[in-house]
């Protein structure tokens, strides 16, 4: 009950500061944006009457992808912007003091931090894919393969850079950490690319790097994942997509990333409640 308490304030604390309301409403400019623009391209797809039905679908899908590159891409800056303060801010403002009391133990503050921002990063990627997803249903009246797997995989890849900046704030001053998991991640994207372009040229070792990497930080192969599955057959066979992906982490990937989230928040409860405040 603790837990769900400080889940809740975090919740509260994050109105106080307004975050809420500006996330609600650069949100909801991105999808107007979005939505102006899928129509205008939509309408000179169909004009031109180049396109076949298939390649039409094709071209619409890419859309759809290219927005949801830029949800996952926003909602990991948010991730870090909002998580990376929540224990190093507070320890160094000494605040902490009045929060760490008896009968309220270290660790239930922690998880319920991890859970409040959990909570509030995936309403944020459910909402604003739902919203791509559907704004590209409503115009073209082709449905997205795996519109739910796909968005659910985004939330798992944010989680993974969520727990590493709680982890990262049970020890490090706010800035430290926050380039400390941009930085990471940054890692972790480059990887990534270099793995799809050893995929394209046929090269194990830049296949290998990546997939090392991704072992290291799998935020970005949950986005990698959720690309392929959410393209056409077609496109998945041919890679011909740039936003999404000719090699895709397997199912066996996702477990791991879920595994490896549970590790990461284990270690950030056992170093805050090991820290010398």
């Amino acid at each position: 009950m603790k837990v769900f308490t400080i889940a809740r304030l975090t919740f509260l604390e994050a109105r106080q500061r307004r975050l809420l309301w500006i996330v609600a409403l650069l949100g909801l400019a991105l999808l107007l944006l979005y939505t102006a623009g899928f129509f205008l391209m939509h309408r000179d797809f169909h004009v031109s009457g180049n396109l076949s039905e298939t390649g039409f679908f094709q071209g619409s899908n890419t859309l759809v992808v290219m927005g949801l590159y830029a949800v996952n891409f926003l909602s990991i800056m948010m991730t870090v912007v909002v998580s990376v303060d929540t224990l190093a801010g507070e320890v160094a403002s000494g605040t902490i003091h009045t929060i760490v009391t008896k009968p309220l133990r270290r660790w239930e503050v922690v998880l319920g931090k991890w859970l409040g921002f959990a909570v509030m990063i995936g309403i944020f990627v459910g909402v604003m894919s739902g919203g791509i997803i559907a704004i590209s249903w409503l115009i073209t009246g082709h449905m997205t393969p795996n519109a739910i797997r796909g968005p659910l995989l985004m939330i798992l890849g944010v989680l993974v850079v969520l727990t590493l900046s709680i982890l990262g704030s049970t020890r490090l001053s706010t800035l430290a950490n926050g380039v400390c998991v941009l930085m990471v991640y940054g890692l972790a994207f480059i990887a990534g690319w270099i793995e799809q372009f050893g995929a394209f040229t046929h090269n194990a070792t830049a296949v290998n790097i990546g997939i090392v990497t991704s072992l290291l930080v799998p935020a970005e192969a949950m986005w990698k994942r959720a690309a392929y599955l959410m393209q056409p057959p077609a496109l998945r066979e041919l890679g011909l997509s740039p936003f999404g992906t000719a090699s895709s982490p397997s199912v066996a990937m996702v477990v791991y990333t879920g595994i490896y989230v549970a590790i990461i928040l284990a270690l950030a409860l056992r170093s805050f409640q090991n820290r010398d405040l």
